[in-house]
């Protein structure tokens, strides 16, 4: 085994060289991970591949992070050349074992903007990156920075117009959203309650999704199966809510949308302008044709038949008790809604509370209750606040029925306690 400095050296240029050579023989490798080996054993490369997926012993890892690390902090202090195939290669190589260290991120996001570096080989290596660690907060930050280098730089070519995402052709975005929701699956299916990737989700329909009505019913589909399997993911069912509520936010916004266009063409009719408005009207009809209060029941049942199947689990009541909420406000709201609001903004800032409706106002003033409103202030929070927090008033319409779930829930449970802890522990015959 090597011990002298030479010795690491030659051993560590190697191995970095093996991994070079491993993802040009497989550009599709899709999985890395380390294979205990305490020291080497054989006189054979520490890189194993094996179809996809790419090991590394782990014997060599002592060896081979520090000298890459301190490599590339002497390349960022000017005490030590590295050329541009040298840079890709250290950086590679030690953002698959440590994805935390920013500095590499960094070096790379110059690489980038130079033109030096491909950025859709950045995404292939912050995915591999996260089967090993798929919490990290710096692989997700640098995906988020490519995705927007990707959109701004036009580097991607499904982008047609540099900067604007919208005249990129559908399909070609939809692969990407697909892509980025895929990673975020697998993401989180290795680490329960992965804040991280959850968020990131959410980034992504905001920033190419657009949080457009078909992408909301799409995801609440697709991770309904999800959420099934994993009761006890908080962070899971905070993006069923939050879908929920962009899904009512889009449809209420939209509907008071049309109504002012409607009412401008009735009062200017040389304004209009038939394309634009022919757009228009089609969107709101889509997503007029949703039927909110049935997808609202439809997840409310979803909570029933999980809490008649794994009782006790609060991420359950969590999701229920916020779906409650919904259900109330959009019934007694809905309706109601009458004011002219400005269109849902496309920018950055999509979700923003600076234009909002009555209805939607109310409705985000409920779910601060759950803490699912990011742009809520948290200033003047009197006890009194905190008294409404934890009881705020409820409508009129439905307790009822929640009362009576609660009830045969918490009889159910009390029964499966009594009859747990007075069963006798053993009989002597």
């Amino acid at each position: 085994m090597a011990e002298s400095p030479e010795e690491v050296a030659v051993l560590v240029q190697r191995v970095v060289k093996d991994i070079r050579n491993a993802f040009q023989r497989n550009p599709h490798i899709d999985e890395i991970g380390l294979i205990p080996c305490p020291e080497a054993r054989y006189n054979r490369s520490p890189i194993v591949l094996v179809e996809n997926k790419l090991g590394v012993e782990s014997w060599c890892v002592k060896f081979l992070l520090p000298y890459v690390h301190n490599k590339l902090l002497l390349y960022r202090q000017r005490k030590q050349w590295l050329n541009k195939d040298e840079l890709i290669d250290i950086t590679c190589t030690l953002l698959l074992l440590n994805p935390d260290f920013t500095t590499a991120w960094n070096v790379r996001k110059e690489l980038i903007l130079s033109g030096t570096l491909n950025p859709l080989k950045d995404l292939h290596l912050g995915k591999l990156a996260l089967t090993k660690f798929p919490k990290s907060p710096e692989t997700w930050i640098h995906r988020r920075w490519v995705l927007q280098q990707l959109i701004q730089e036009n580097s991607l070519p499904s982008l047609a117009t540099k900067g604007n995402l919208g005249a990129a052709p559908v399909e070609r975005i939809h692969r990407l959203v697909q892509e980025e929701m895929n990673v975020c699956s697998e993401a989180a299916g290795r680490y329960p309650s992965n804040y991280n990737a959850w968020s990131h989700r959410i980034w992504v329909l905001q920033h190419l999704a657009k949080l457009t009505v078909k992408v909301l019913l799409d995801e609440l589909s697709s991770t309904k199966c999800w959420v099934s399997m994993h009761v006890s993911d908080h962070s899971g069912f905070h993006y069923r809510q939050f879908l929920l509520n962009s899904l009512i936010h889009r449809t209420v916004t939209d509907n008071n949308t049309l109504v002012q266009n409607q009412m401008v063409n009735e009062q200017n009719p040389s304004l209009r302008k038939e394309e634009e408005s022919a757009e228009t009207e089609a969107t709101c009809a889509e997503e007029q044709s949703v039927d909110l209060p049935r997808r609202l029941d439809e997840e409310m049942e979803l909570c029933s038949e999980l809490i008649d199947n794994y009782p006790g689990h609060e991420t359950l009541w969590c999701h229920r008790r916020c779906v409650f909420y919904l259900q109330q406000h959009l019934s007694n709201k809905l309706p109601l809604v009458g004011a002219v609001v400005s269109s849902v903004d496309s920018s950055d800032e999509s979700l923003n509370n600076s234009h909002r409706s009555p209805a939607a106002s109310h409705m985000a003033q409920a779910m601060d209750v759950d803490g699912l409103n990011e742009s809520s202030s948290k200033q003047g929070y009197t006890q009194e606040t905190k008294r409404l927090k934890r009881a705020p008033v409820q409508d009129s319409l439905g307790p009822e029925m929640e009362y009576r779930c609660d009830r045969q829930n918490v009889s159910r449970i009390s029964d499966l306690l009594s009859k747990t802890y007075h069963e006798p522990f053993g009989r002597t015959t």
